[in-house]
């Protein structure tokens, strides 16, 4: 008599799953793996927030109007969330993510992948976020998921594709086979280095589009600002050590269109406010989510310094930022520089 099997889920060797982040991205990832039939826990720091969410089951600060399924546990409990899980999905924002990590007991790390969605450098070390997973956590398994996707988009199942990355290609292969489905297309490759400095950079030059979309130009403008940033993305991510092939893939080229013309797009939307005469820091007492792109120009800029690459716009967009130059003069600077090859 053949022996039965006992059943093991939607994939034999990942079960359980914790996603740490319940920002739009990290809530939409628990929906998407819960609605898989994945074990899905998911991780909210503040813990009447979480409570409130856990009660009407709507994430209406950072993913309104899409209904979270019983399947996905809320916790703010960060032990408990991870205890037991065979993937940890880090999905908080970058600046918070080392003191996340610290709170990470050793044991919690052994035998689980952990993958990051996230997208920044971080502006003191200028460490990948990668990099910063590794100082902390050790020689963990390793991967990255990102690419053009933007959250309400993937919430409501319209078709989008991201790439996963990770040193080893049979991590990567392992999660595409997790998080495939027939409305969200998953790539893998090896070059992580350019997977997250793509994802990071793009930030940058889609809040240049915003700027010139507060400033009323049109889409030559934006079509210039979106092609010669790209080069400034792949000439950094070159002298990074990532691939220059992957900038016209997905987590580049992709990535950037999405992010530059969406808008659902927050960094997008920073640069218009910015077009339009806000400053930086009126912009931000009004927002719930973090635009990532406003602190990775600090860490993009001291890296072109540092490695002396020419990055003009991530340039304009540091002075806009930081040294308060008003967005037309940044313009006229940009169109008045000697001219060169293309």
């Amino acid at each position: 008599m053949k022996k039965k099997t006992k059943k093991s889920g939607p994939h034999p060797h990942i079960r359980h799953i914790a996603v740490i982040g319940d920002g739009g991205w990290g809530t939409t990832l628990a929906i998407h793996l819960a609605e898989k039939g994945f074990d899905t826990r998911l991780w909210g720091n503040f813990p009447d927030y979480v409570e409130k969410v856990r009660q009407v089951r709507f994430n209406e600060k950072f993913l309104p109007g899409v209904p979270i399924p019983e399947q996905v546990i809320l916790t703010s409990d960060l032990r408990a969330a991870m205890d037991g899980a065979d993937l940890v999905v880090l999905a908080v924002p970058s600046q918070f993510l080392t003191g996340v990590l610290k709170r990470i007991p050793p044991l919690e790390t052994k035998n689980k992948i952990f993958l990051s969605v996230i997208k920044g450098i971080d502006t003191v070390s200028l460490q990948r976020v990668s990099q910063i997973i590794r100082q902390q956590l050790g020689p963990v398994k390793l991967a990255v998921l990102s690419g053009p996707t933007i959250a309400g988009e993937v919430a409501k199942k319209i078709p989008t594709t991201a790439v996963i990355a990770s040193p080893d290609l049979k991590i990567a292969q392992k999660l595409q086979n997790v998080f495939n489905a027939s409305h969200f297309r998953i790539y893998t490759n090896t070059d992580v280095a350019g997977v997250e400095i793509g994802g990071s950079l793009k930030n940058i030059i889609a809040i240049a589009c915003g700027v010139c979309d507060g400033l009323g130009f049109g889409t030559n403008a934006k079509a210039a600002i979106l092609t010669r940033g790209l080069v400034e993305m792949a000439r950094l991510g070159k002298a990074l050590g990532a691939r220059e092939e992957t900038f016209a893939g997905l987590t580049g080229l992709g990535d950037l269109v999405t992010t530059c013309v969406s808008p659902q797009s927050r960094n997008r939307s920073v640069g218009e406010q910015l077009g339009k005469g806000r400053t930086i820091e009126e912009i931000k007492s009004s927002m719930e989510m973090v635009a990532e792109g406003v602190e990775t120009v600090k860490a993009a800029y001291r890296l072109s310094r540092k490695h002396r690459i020419a990055m003009p716009i991530t340039a304009e967009i540091y002075n806009i930022l930081y040294k308060g130059k008003k967005p037309q003069a940044a313009v006229s600077a940009l169109m008045s520089r000697k001219a060169k090859t293309e």
